[in-house]
């Protein structure tokens, strides 16, 4: 029974809602890959690291913006590297807009 519940959920069912999808939204259940001259360069999900103030602040990346090495980093709530990690953003943003009270910081930084 457990193997016909395995093949069930873990293969058919992908498989059925996969083709089911690909031609409703052909961008999003490939993944939303950008294509330059037939090879693929990047991902439209995948964020982009942004040098100059004209641009609005990427989410973080644990990944360095790597499209190939794209991923979590692992840190949880309790860790002190991810506190560190959140107060050199949170000081970043203060630094680029002095005007932003103390609650404007994006939480998800």
């Amino acid at each position: 029974m457990a193997l016909v519940t395995l093949v069930l959920t873990g293969v058919l069912y992908p498989l059925l809602v996969t083709a089911m999808v690909a031609p409703l939204f052909p961008r999003r259940a490939a993944g939303g890959l950008v294509e330059r001259d037939g090879h693929v360069v990047g991902a439209r999900l995948i964020g982009q690291a942004f040098a100059s103030e004209r641009y609005f602040h990427p989410r973080p990346s644990a990944g360095g913006y790597d499209a190939m090495a794209s991923g979590a980093s692992n840190l949880g709530p309790t860790s002190e590297r991810l506190r560190a990690l959140v107060a050199s953003r949170v000081a970043g943003v203060r630094a680029g807009e002095p005007g932003a009270a103390a609650g404007a910081v994006p939480v998800d930084l």
